[in-house]
């Protein structure tokens, strides 16, 4: 006699994800480790050439400890976990995209940094430290190589969360290219504008921007390469919407925008505010007008890039421009409010406040003027059908924060006010305690309340838009003959208002025979088909279309319906 043999049970979904957890925690935790210690060798040997032990002999027992520790196990533990990928399941489990994209953003921001790192260590003056770079960049290169390998390997495609790696990659070339343009771009612009800065007598000046065009081409290559080699232009998930929109349209529009409007504010200074020195007054100019120049840049390619997409992400492109330029232009209302109210009380700080009152022109004139042409307030939508989706979000949105920035500063000004009145003399005077949070008080004020306008004007043309509902039945008196527990009588009555445009019904129950006058094997059970509330409503709608009565009495009953127009009750007579 034999016994069957065991059956395999496939492990439970939660086990299998604890499991896939913990294998991928550890596994990244290893990799960082191995790498560590690797590193850490590499520079040792680049440092003393054909001696490890130089100086400490201990402070070599770290790196070791890492690297044969550490990497064996986190070879045997990788080497664990790529087998099992053979499984289809496996290779579209949430831990192995995670941990694949994990480690490739890693990998590739120290790689890139380190390298970067390497290349500007010899425009310098004094001895390149090149050999802790180096060694990080070698290290950190193999393991974005080989994470790529696997991500790109044929028999085990990890298609999952392949936009995600695609994205992370070109959001950091993006960001590092284009904050190192712009100091590269400062550099020069300074020089030009200014004149050569002090440290010129310790390096020549054009060491500091050659360094950072080394980063900005080094950025402007890893987003290349993710951007276009690895198709992340061609993606059309969410993902890919939110990050072109969020770093290509709002990071490059609150870039450009700030760096106008800091422009703005110079050049009105140099016009009507001296009270410091010129070179003092041009320092923020060339930052300004860099980050203007290419965040204006990064914006119009993400822009013309939003309009080959979706319609939704068109519209959302140009909210996200026009809600940054509004948030510029508000702070621009709260800050020209704060600059009057000071310039009142204190006339002899008349130079700060003059300043301020500049500062809050420029943001408002810039920002103003962005809004203008984005939101274009003069062409607001007159019907519905001209309301354009993500719109009343938008509307609503802007709305909530602007209220609730509103709350917080009346909060703010109350607590002043209080002060004030309770004899703390500390603060100066009553008008200098409250002007700042008034300032934004009065911006987030118009703010909620221009956009509050325009979603009762939308909320409006959509009321009109639709279907006008005929009224004739003022009061329904709905009488049930279902036993009670086989039907939601109120969810009933609820849904013959709603049928009849908003009569009011006064549910009753028939109270001969139990509830009904069938016999019990003719009562529906529970739940059944004839026992629905939405079945019933239709049969009642259908039936009081042509009743034109102020007053319906309507009975249901398993298999029965009556409705029976009422006409003005007679007087009452006394016996």
């Amino acid at each position: 006699m034999t016994t069957p043999a065991a059956t395999t049970r496939a492990p439970a979904g939660g086990l299998a994800t604890l499991r896939r957890l913990i294998l991928y925690v550890l596994l990244f935790a290893l990799m960082v480790i191995a790498a560590s210690g690797v590193s850490g060798l590499l520079e040792r040997l680049f440092r003393a050439s054909s001696v490890l032990v130089t100086g400490d002999p201990a402070s070599l027992a770290l790196p070791l400890a890492f690297t044969l520790i550490g990497g064996p196990l986190a070879l045997l533990l990788w080497w664990f976990a790529w087998r099992r990928l053979d499984d289809a399941a496996e290779r579209t489990a949430a831990g192995w995209g995670l941990y694949l994209s994990g480690m490739y953003a890693v990998s590739l921001i120290i790689a890139t940094t380190s390298l970067l790192n390497l290349a500007t260590s010899f425009i310098d003056t004094q001895e390149s430290q090149w050999q802790s770079p180096l060694a990080n960049g070698l290290v950190w290169a193999v393991i974005w190589l080989w994470h790529r390998w696997m991500w790109k390997y044929p028999a085990k495609p990890s298609t999952h969360l392949e936009d995600a790696r695609t994205l992370l990659g070109s959001v950091f070339g993006l960001l590092l290219g284009a904050g190192a343009a712009v100091a590269a771009l400062s550099g020069l612009l300074d020089v030009a504008i200014r004149g050569l800065p002090l440290s010129a007598a310790v390096e020549p000046w054009w060491f500091a921007p050659l360094r950072s065009l080394v980063w900005a081409a080094g950025g402007a290559l890893v987003w290349w390469w993710h951007w276009f080699r690895e198709g992340g232009r061609r993606l059309r998930t969410t993902l890919a919407d939110v990050a072109m929109i969020a770093v290509g349209i709002f990071i490059a529009g609150i870039a450009a925008l700030g760096g106008v409007g800091v422009v703005a504010f110079v050049l009105l200074r140099l016009a009507f505010d001296r009270s410091d020195p010129v070179n003092l007054l041009l320092e923020p100019l060339a930052p300004a007008i860099s980050a203007a120049a290419i965040g204006a840049v990064v914006w119009r390619y993400h822009r013309a890039v939003a309009v080959s997409r979706s319609t939704a992400t068109r519209r959302a492109s140009l909210l996200v421009t026009s809600a940054v330029a509004l948030a510029a232009a508000a702070s621009g209302v709260g800050v020209v409010v704060n600059a009057l109210l000071a310039a009142v009380v204190s006339p002899l700080a008349g130079g700060a406040a003059r300043t301020l009152l500049l500062g809050g022109i420029s943001s408002l004139m810039v920002g103003g003027a962005v809004w203008w042409l984005a939101w274009k307030p003069r062409h607001q939508p007159r019907t519905a059908g001209e309301i354009p989706p993500g719109r009343r979000i938008y509307l609503v949105a802007f709305f909530g924060v602007s209220a609730v920035v509103a709350l917080i500063t009346l909060l703010v000004t109350g607590y002043r006010v209080f002060q004030y009145l309770l004899g703390d003399v500390s603060g100066g005077s009553f008008v200098d305690r409250i002007r700042a949070p008034l300032g934004l008080l009065v911006a987030a004020g118009l703010v909620a309340g221009y956009h509050f306008a325009l979603w009762r004007h939308d909320r409006t043309l959509l009321a009109a838009a639709a279907p006008a509902r005929r009224r004739t039945i003022d009061q329904v008196t709905l009488v049930s003959g279902y036993p009670p527990g086989t039907i939601d009588v109120s969810a009933l009555a609820r849904g013959i208002a709603d049928a009849t445009g908003g009569a009011k019904v006064t549910a009753w129950l028939r109270a001969d025979d139990g509830g009904t006058g069938l016999p019990p094997s003719s009562v529906p059970a529970p739940g059944s088909p004839a026992a629905q509330p939405d079945e019933i409503i239709q049969q009642v709608a259908a039936a009081l279309d042509d009743v034109a009565a102020p007053h319906v009495l309507v009975t249901v009953r398993p298999g029965s319906l009556d409705v029976v127009p009422l006409a003005a009750p007679t007087p009452e007579v006394k016996g």
